[in-house]
């Protein structure tokens, strides 16, 4: 299992419409098939550059959806975002892949 992470800042000029548009984003992510779940978190280490930063996770069902994920959707997802925001935001990408995952039961 892999994990697809974007992590974005956002200058706060912009904050309050990008959030609207990161909600309406990630279901047309999810939408190509290539991922089964994603989670929006607010990353909470004040940047020295100011604004506001979140960490968008997809999970990817294996290597192959992730790689077709770019080959197929990628640059269609990510252009309008970059049209509509440019020069507002800093996006970076990283890839992650599961080893284990553990939990807690409660009784």
């Amino acid at each position: 299992m892999y994990i697809y992470n974007v992590t974005v800042n956002v200058e706060d000029s912009i904050h309050d419409e990008w959030l609207l548009w990161i909600k309406e984003h990630i279901p047309q992510v999810l939408s190509t098939g290539k991922f089964d779940k994603a989670t929006l978190t607010k990353v909470l280490v004040e940047e020295e550059m100011g604004g506001q930063t979140y960490s968008v996770q997809y999970r990817s069902y294996s290597r192959e959806a992730l790689d077709a994920y770019y080959k197929e959707d990628a640059e269609r997802l990510r252009s309008e975002g970059l049209k509509k925001f440019a020069g507002k935001l800093i996006a970076f990408r990283t890839e992650l892949q599961i080893i284990d995952e553990y939990s807690v039961k409660f009784n």
